[in-house]
C-alpha cells in the first residue's frame, strides 16, 4: 500500500504546479494590461437630444441642398429647350444658396453636443476627429467648386442661357459641380457611418 501511494506521486504533482504557474502568469499579464476600457456611456436628457436633432438636421439640409444643386446643374446643362427649364431658372435665380450654408451648423452643434455629453465624449475621440476632417473637406469643396460654379450657372441661366456660345463653358461648370457634389455625398455617407459606429 505504501509503495502504491509513493508511485502515484504527491498530490498536486508537476501538472498541477504547471497549471498554477500559468494561472499566476496569466493573472500577472492581465493586471499589467489593466482592465478593459468601458464603452462610452450614452448621454441622455432633453438638451442633448435637441442638440443632436439640430446637428443631424444641419447635415441633412446642407448636404441635401448640394445634391439638389447637382441635379439642377445636370438639367441646366441640357439647355433652355429641355423639359423643366422653368424650374431650372427659378432654382438658379441670383443669390446665395442659403440651405447649403446649413453645413456650417454641423460643427457648431457638434461641439455643443460634446459639451452637453458631460465628458461621455471628447474632442480627441477618433470618431470626432475623423468626422471633423470629412466636414472640412466637404466645406472646402463647396467653397472652392460648388458655390462658385453655382454662381456661374446663375449668371448664364439668368443672362445668356439662350446663347449657344455659352454652352461649352456651362457644360464644363456643370460637370465640375456634379463631380464635387458626388465627392461630398461620399463624405457625408462616411461621416454617418463613423458617427454611428464611433470607432
Amino acid at each position: 500500500m505504501a509503495c502504491g501511494s509513493s508511485a502515484a506521486g504527491p498530490v498536486g504533482g508537476p501538472g498541477a504546479a504547471t497549471a498554477t504557474m500559468a494561472s499566476v502568469h496569466g493573472g500577472g499579464l492581465q493586471a499589467m494590461a489593466g482592465p478593459a476600457a468601458p464603452p462610452h456611456p450614452v448621454p441622455t436628457g432633453p438638451l442633448f437630444s435637441i442638440l443632436l436633432v439640430l446637428h443631424v438636421l444641419c447635415a441633412l439640409v446642407g448636404f441635401g441642398a448640394m445634391v439638389l444643386t447637382a441635379v439642377q446643374a445636370v438639367r441646366a446643362g441640357a439647355g433652355p429647350s429641355a423639359p423643366g427649364a422653368g424650374t431650372v431658372r427659378r432654382y438658379f435665380r441670383p443669390g446665395p444658396n442659403i440651405a447649403g450654408r446649413f453645413l456650417y451648423g454641423v460643427p457648431v452643434f457638434g461641439f455643443a453636443l460634446l459639451a452637453a455629453s458631460r465628458h461621455a465624449f471628447d474632442a480627441a475621440d477618433g470618431f470626432v476627429v475623423l468626422g471633423l476632417c470629412l466636414w472640412v473637406g466637404a466645406v472646402a469643396l463647396a467653397e472652392a467648386v460648388v458655390w462658385p460654379g453655382e454662381r456661374r450657372i446663375q449668371a448664364v441661366v439668368t443672362e445668356s442661357w439662350d446663347d449657344p456660345g455659352t454652352a461649352p463653358g456651362l457644360h464644363a461648370t456643370c460637370r465640375r459641380v456634379v463631380a464635387a457634389v458626388a465627392v461630398e455625398v461620399l463624405a457625408f455617407l462616411a461621416a454617418t457611418v463613423i458617427m454611428i459606429g464611433k470607432p
